[in-house]
């Protein structure tokens, strides 16, 4: 984006490894240990299409040409609904992480002003004295490398806080809260003389420990993920496949798709340790330094249930391509629009993680009758689907879509029809998933 508004932009990767033509190679055998979530199921929100639509239109035809899939969330009805304006944004892009690296390290190859230096460890800032410091480059094996502005993109590891202080910067604000969530996934190919379309089956079933979900994907791959308290004593015997494939077919969403009869691609993924963290540059005295901002997993790391990552990250980035003037010559107004336009979402990833993990290891009691009546209307009632959507999307917080009147009549009336509605879990009991999956 920088380089298309004809800026020289100079980026400093220290693996020396990208991904090329060889997708499934790339997916499967490249072993990269500081992105564990590359290999783990993705579904890349609307702000996604949204944003590379808008500033790389060749990027977004590239996806899909190479295997990525559109679904829009009124698919699920087979007919959409009227429109309505804002419906078209309504749409997420299918398709594994590595798909999109090859598409975005494919565009930019093509960008003349655009130079990647793989295989190159920034090694420290550059910081000049003032009130307060300034970021005038990076150092680098070969030396330094002067800039007019820093991002650091060095994502959830980033050591550019530590920098900061050592450089005599006032500390960046950092908050964090720990996850006590583990993932297991494992992939699948649909066979091509097979069975291919599992029917109108809703993408997540739930138990009171555990949570399934099904990622459809780019080139008939599909990925089937568990979701479970770190602390839970059954978490290590998932890692055979067996015992996970016996475990996912307890829930109706998994069991849907592994009934398809697919060939499997992967062996069980696993990923914990997992956390939610924000890093500010700035504090009640305002930016600790100049010359420097953060954006992606370096600003802020998410959990990645909900699937903000990515989206939030580009949304991040287009921000700093229109402003990067203001924000190399003073960063205070980049660091108050990420407070507004970033920070909530980082706030009800909190909340949600919170409520799954006391759920997930207290077996904490259903939601109300409401609470469930308003999920599950959504698969019922379009008007309440595009409330869902929204939110899903990062388009409205929960409160503003599913707080209208015309959502409230839709579920009043949904409820009506059906009086003997009540929250339930449609996954295993602990007693048949130990007797499947043993401690």
């Amino acid at each position: 984006m920088l380089g298309r508004r004809g800026r020289t932009v100079t980026v400093f990767e220290q693996d020396t490894r990208e991904a090329g033509d060889d997708l499934h190679d790339d997916f499967f055998h490249w072993e990269r240990p500081r992105v564990p979530q590359a290999v783990q199921p993705h579904s890349f929100l609307a702000p996604v299409r949204t944003v590379l639509r808008a500033e790389a239109p060749d990027v977004h035809a590239d996806l899909l040409a190479r295997g990525a899939r559109e679904y829009h969330d009124f698919d699920w009805f087979g007919e959409h609904p009227p429109h309505r304006a804002g419906d078209e944004e309504l749409v997420t892009l299918r398709t594994r992480r590595i798909v999109l690296e090859a598409a975005l390290a494919a565009a930019v190859r093509r960008e003349a002003g655009v130079e990647v230096r793989r295989g190159h460890r920034v090694r420290g800032l550059v910081v000049e004295e003032g009130r307060p410091p300034r970021v005038t480059g990076v150092r680098v094996d070969a030396g330094t490398h002067p800039a007019d502005l820093v991002v650091d993109a060095a994502g959830r590891r980033s050591p550019v806080p530590g920098w900061l202080v050592a450089a005599g910067c006032r500390p960046p604000v950092v908050e964090s809260h720990r996850a006590g969530i583990a993932y297991l996934c494992r992939w699948y190919r649909l066979r091509a003389d097979g069975p291919r379309d599992p029917g109108r089956v809703r993408p997540g079933s739930a138990a009171p420990f555990a949570l399934a979900g099904v990622f459809p994907s780019d080139n008939d791959t599909f990925a089937v993920n568990l979701v479970l308290s770190t602390g839970d004593p059954t978490r290590g015997a998932l890692t055979d496949p067996a015992v996970f494939e016996a475990a996912a077919r307890r829930f109706p969403a998994t069991a849907a798709w592994l009934d398809l009869a697919p060939e499997p691609q992967s062996p069980v993924l696993a990923m914990a340790g997992l956390d939610n963290r924000w890093t500010s540059l700035t504090d009640d005295a305002g930016p600790v330094v100049t010359g420097l901002v953060n954006a992606g997993d370096s600003l802020m790391h998410t959990n990645p249930t909900l699937g903000h990552g990515v989206a939030l990250g580009l949304r991040a980035a287009q921000h700093l391509a229109a402003h990067a003037d203001r924000i190399a010559a003073d960063p205070a107004g980049y660091h108050a629009w990420t407070a507004e336009a970033l920070r909530p979402w980082y706030d009800a990833q909190v909340t949600a993680d919170r409520a799954n993990e006391q759920r997930l290891t207290d077996d904490a009691p259903l939601p109300d009758r409401r609470a469930a009546a308003l999920a599950a209307c959504a698969f019922d009632d379009p008007v309440v689907m595009r409330a869902r959507a929204k939110v899903r999307h990062l388009l409205q917080p929960a409160d503003a879509a599913y707080g209208t009147d015309e959502v409230d009549h839709r579920l009043t009336a949904w409820l009506a029809a059906r009086p003997d509605f009540a929250p339930t879990h449609d996954g295993p009991t602990r007693d048949q998933w130990d007797a499947l999956v043993p401690a």
